[in-house]
């Protein structure tokens, strides 16, 4: 499970450093590698271990070939999908046409959700962050039937 936000800074080949509490899990469970591929709605990078990508792999399937925007879909986050493998620093090559779509250059945010990883450039991030508070401060969120009843 990965949580939580990390700032990293990438060198100039384009590469990352996980976070090292994620590095063993990886390359055990998921031999040491991601795939990277765009978000559908943001200007950021979506980074699924090995296993978790072969999900979306499944899912992306049943999708149809002759549905235009099913096939739109697929196209997006297949065309742009990239195996990484960790290095032995536990670094990984952003490849320059992804680089380019989320606009990365050196201050990214590594962000956790779960089954993958967001990979943001720093200020866009904070944008982001903003945007969602606002929206979060804006909504009435038991009216929402997926909220109404979560609590921490």
């Amino acid at each position: 499970m990965f949580r939580g936000a990390s700032a990293i800074n990438m060198d100039a080949k384009g590469r990352i450093a996980i976070p090292a509490r994620y590095r063993d899990a990886l390359r055990v469970e998921h031999a040491g590698t991601v795939i990277i591929t765009v978000d559908i709605e943001s200007a950021c990078l979506l980074i699924y271990p090995l296993h978790e990508w072969e999900l979306i792999e499944a899912k992306l399937k049943l999708l149809s070939d002759t549905v235009p925007l099913e096939r739109s879909f697929k196209r997006k986050l297949l065309g742009h999908a990239q195996d990484c493998e960790l290095d032995s620093h536990g670094r990984i090559v952003i490849p320059p046409a992804l680089r380019s779509f989320a606009s990365l250059e050196k201050k990214t945010m590594l962000v956790g959700l779960l089954n993958k990883f967001e990979l943001w450039e720093e200020s866009a991030w904070q944008q982001q962050m903003d945007d969602g508070n606002t929206l979060i401060h804006s909504q009435d969120l038991a009216s929402n039937e997926r909220l109404a009843h979560f609590s921490l």
